[in-house]
């Protein structure tokens, strides 16, 4: 019996998956992701160890308890399995909130007094937040910035440095964003662990706990304006007017 040829307007057969290694891994995209997110936990819990080394007796404290109770609950009801299976699913819970929390306060602790470390603690705000990744105002002399961020309840503007002494570039830049803003509320918080301060631990919970005011168009609309405002620029030596500076020309022409 002869055979039919096929007909060029036919769609081709699909072509037969390969095996072999590369296919046997491409087979299986999630286990990279299980890989990186362990040592993504193991990395967070020596960090948070080093720093804290009482964290590993309160991360065994909050894994054992409900184990126990689930333990004891199921002996006194009868239910082997049940009620310790329960406990160990608490108890697994309660050790990854107590280790985010001790992360945090361990990240924390380590940039306590550093340069820029409000501005590090705003950086970890949620999402809905425009936040500057670079201080719009610093004291060159004494090291004293100003951060800003952008969200639904307005402008947020974290000083860094001793309240007194921060005082003055606070005002400057109110002044230089009413200016742009008028009608937006600026909200300013003192960074630090003095008098009339907030640590840096607390500052994201004060932020996030404003009132929102703000549409998100309206939010996006701020902060087109306040870039216009820029960050900080290096400053002009005295005397010397950018306005009517001119080029020598003499040096240009090597003489």
């Amino acid at each position: 019996m002869a055979r039919s040829k096929p007909s060029p307007d036919a769609a081709p057969a699909p072509a037969k998956p390969r095996r072999g290694r590369g296919a046997s891994k491409a087979a299986k995209p999630g286990g990279a992701g299980k890989q990186g997110r362990l040592k993504q936990i193991r990395a967070v819990y020596r960090m948070t160890t080093t720093a804290d080394p009482a964290s590993r007796w309160w991360l065994l404290l909050a894994l054992l308890v409900p184990v126990a109770v689930g333990v004891v609950t199921g002996v006194l009801s009868g239910h082997w399995i049940y009620f310790p299976l329960i406990g160990l699913l608490l108890g697994v819970l309660a050790a990854t909130i107590v280790l985010a929390r001790r992360a945090e306060r361990a990240a924390f602790s380590q940039i306590v007094g550093r340069p820029g470390a409000a501005g590090a603690a705003l950086s970890t705000l949620r999402r809905g937040w425009n936040v500057d990744q670079q201080p719009v105002a610093i004291n060159p002399r004494t090291q004293d910035m100003v951060f800003r961020a952008i969200g639904r309840p307005g402008v947020v503007l974290v000083a860094e440095g001793p309240r007194e002494r921060v005082r003055r570039l606070v005002e400057d830049e109110q002044r230089k964003t009413a200016r742009l803003v008028p009608n937006v509320e600026i909200h300013t918080f003192y960074a630090g662990d003095g008098e009339g301060q907030v640590p840096l631990r607390s500052l994201n919970r004060k932020v996030t706990k404003l009132r929102p005011k703000l549409t998100n168009q309206e939010v996006a609309h701020v902060g087109k304006r306040l870039r216009a405002l820029g960050g900080v620029r290096p400053p002009l030596p005295k005397g010397i007017d950018p306005m009517r500076a001119r080029p020598d020309r003499k040096a240009a022409r090597g003489r």
